[in-house]
C-alpha cells in the first residue's frame, strides 16, 4: 500500500463497553421496581396490627399490585414495540415513583379509607410497571448478543433478590424507627433520581453518544438486534398490538410451556418478596428489625445464584453444548435445589431455617433464566409483544401466590403447608422445561411458503 506524503493514517478505534452501563441500569431500575413491590412486605406486619387485617385480607392487598401488573403486561408490550424501550420505560419510572408518594401519604387518611386507598394505589402502581421486564428483556436483546444474553439477563433478574439485600434491611428500620409510610417516601425519593439518570445514560444502540462502532459491529455479529427500535413511532408500523399476533404465539409449544414454567417460577418469587418477611416475623418469631435484616441473607444468596446461573448457561453455550441444554440445566439444577425448603418444617433452629432458605434461594436464582430464554426465542417482529405475554402469565403467580398462601396460613395457623405449596410449584416447573417446551430457537413466524404457514 503507498501512502501519499502528508496523509495521517486514522487510529484503530477503540471498542467501547457501554452494553455494561447499560445493563447496570436495568439492574437498577428493576432493582427500584422489586423495591417497591417489598416495601409493603416489610411494613406489613405493623400495617397488620394498625388496619386489623387478618392473613386473606392481607393477602389481598400483598396481591393488589399484581392484578393490575398482569393486565398491563399485553398492552405494555405493544407499547415498547410501538413507541421504543427508553420512552415508554422511562414514563413508567416517573409513574409508579407518583404511587409511592401517595401510598405513604394514605396512611394518614380515616382508617376506614386507607385499606382501600392504597389497594387502588397498589393496582396503579402494579400498571404503571409492567413495561419493565418486556423493556428489560427488549433491550438485552439490542444491546447483547447472544453469548453474552444469558448473563445479562441474569444480571437483570438477580435485582429481585438484590431489593431484598438493599432495601429490606432500610425498611425494616425506617418502619421500626419513622412508621410504615416512611418507606414509601424513600421509594418516592430515590424514584425520582432514577429518572433523572434513566433519561441521561440509555439510549437505542446506534444512537448512543458513547458507543463506538466497534462495539456496534460486535454486537450486531453476534445476533444483537441493533434496529428494533428504529421503526418505534413510526406511523407504518407493521406489527401493532392485535390479539392476532397474541394468536401467533400461543400457538408456539415451546413458548407455552415457556409461559408455564415462569408461573412456576415467579411464584417462588412472590413467596419471597410477600410472605417470607412476615414468616421470619410471624412464624420464627423475629422482630420486624431483625426480620428486614433476616431477609438479607437468603436474598444474596438468591442474587449471587442468579448471577452464576446466567454465566453458567453462556460458559455451557461457550463450550459447544446446544442453546436448549445451556438453558434448561441451570433451570432444572436451581428449581431441585428450591425444593429444599420444605426441610424447614421439620426444624425449630433459626440457624437451619436461614441456611436452607438461603439454598433454596440460591436455587431459585440461579435457575431464574426465563428472560434469557424469552430473549433467545422471541420471534423479531414481536419481542415486546412476547415478553409481555411471558411476564403476564409469570406474574399472574403475583395475584395466586399471596393469596392462595393467606388462605393456608389462616385455614391451618401455620405456614407449613405454604412452604410445602411453593415447592411443589418448583418441581411444575421441571415438568414444564422438560416435557412441554423441547428444543429452545428463536420462533420464526414469517411464512416460508407461499401458502402462508408459519415456520
Amino acid at each position: 500500500m503507498v501512502i501519499e506524503p502528508g496523509a495521517e493514517l486514522a487510529p484503530p478505534q477503540r471498542a467501547t463497553r457501554v452494553r455494561y452501563l447499560i445493563i447496570f441500569m436495568l439492574f437498577v431500575a428493576s432493582s427500584f421496581s422489586y423495591g417497591d413491590r417489598v416495601a409493603l412486605s416489610v411494613a406489613g406486619t405493623t400495617m397488620q396490627k394498625q388496619l386489623a387485617l387478618d392473613p386473606v385480607r392481607f393477602g389481598f392487598l400483598l396481591s393488589g399490585f399484581s392484578w393490575a401488573y398482569v393486565l398491563g403486561q399485553l398492552p405494555s408490550g405493544g407499547l415498547l414495540d410501538r413507541f421504543g424501550s427508553k420512552r415508554v420505560y422511562g414514563i413508567s419510572i416517573f409513574l409508579w415513583t407518583i404511587c409511592a408518594f401517595l401510598i405513604g401519604f394514605a396512611g394518614y387518611l380515616p382508617t376506614a379509607y386507607i385499606f382501600s386507598t392504597i389497594f387502588v394505589l397498589r393496582l396503579l402502581s402494579g400498571l404503571a410497571q409492567s413495561p419493565v421486564f418486556p423493556g428489560n428483556g427488549r433491550i438485552v436483546a439490542a444491546w447483547f448478543p447472544t453469548a453474552e444474553r444469558g448473563t445479562a439477563s441474569a444480571i437483570f433478574n438477580s435485582s429481585q433478590y438484590f431489593a431484598l439485600v438493599a432495601f429490606a434491611p432500610i425498611f425494616g428500620w425506617l418502619t421500626q424507627r419513622y412508621g410504615w409510610q416512611s418507606t414509601f417516601w424513600f421509594m418516592g425519593v430515590f424514584g425520582l433520581v432514577l429518572v433523572f439518570a434513566w433519561y441521561k445514560t440509555v439510549y437505542n444502540v446506534p444512537n448512543h453518544p458513547l458507543i463506538s462502532q466497534a462495539e456496534i459491529d460486535h454486537i450486531e455479529r453476534g445476533g444483537g438486534l441493533i434496529n428494533i427500535d428504529r421503526a418505534a413511532g413510526a406511523k407504518s408500523s407493521s406489527h401493532p398490538l392485535t390479539w392476532a399476533g397474541v394468536a401467533k404465539l400461543l400457538q408456539q409449544r415451546m413458548l407455552v410451556g415457556i409461559y408455564i414454567g415462569q408461573f412456576c417460577i415467579t411464584t417462588l418469587t412472590y413467596f419471597f418478596i410477600t410472605w417470607f418477611p412476615v414468616y421470619l416475623v410471624q412464624a420464627r418469631h423475629m422482630s420486624v428489625l431483625k426480620g428486614g435484616f433476616a431477609v438479607a441473607l437468603p436474598a444474596l444468596c438468591g442474587s449471587i445464584g442468579g448471577v452464576l446461573g446466567g454465566i453458567c448457561s453462556d460458559a455451557l453455550l461457550r463450550r459447544g453444548h446446544s442453546l436448549t441444554f445451556a438453558r434448561k440445566a441451570p433451570i432444572i439444577a436451581g428449581m431441585l435445589l428450591s425444593v429444599t425448603m420444605i426441610a424447614c418444617n421439620y426444624t425449630n433452629t433459626q440457624a437451619v431455617v436461614m441456611f436452607l432458605m438461603s439454598l433454596a434461594f440460591f436455587g431459585k436464582g440461579f435457575g431464574a433464566l426465563g428472560w434469557t430464554v424469552i430473549a433467545d426465542t422471541s420471534p423479531k417482529e414481536l419481542i415486546g409483544l412476547n415478553g409481555g405475554l411471558f411476564n403476564l402469565f409469570g406474574n399472574t403467580a403475583g395475584i395466586t401466590t399471596p393469596i392462595i398462601i393467606g388462605f393456608i396460613v389462616q385455614k391451618t395457623g401455620s405456614f407449613n403447608g405454604a412452604l410445602v405449596f411453593v415447592a411443589v410449584t418448583a418441581l411444575m416447573a421441571i415438568f414444564s422445561y422438560v416435557v412441554i417446551v423441547g428444543e429452545i430457537k428463536r420462533v420464526n413466524l414469517t411464512p416460508a411458503e407461499p401458502t402462508g404457514q408459519s415456520a
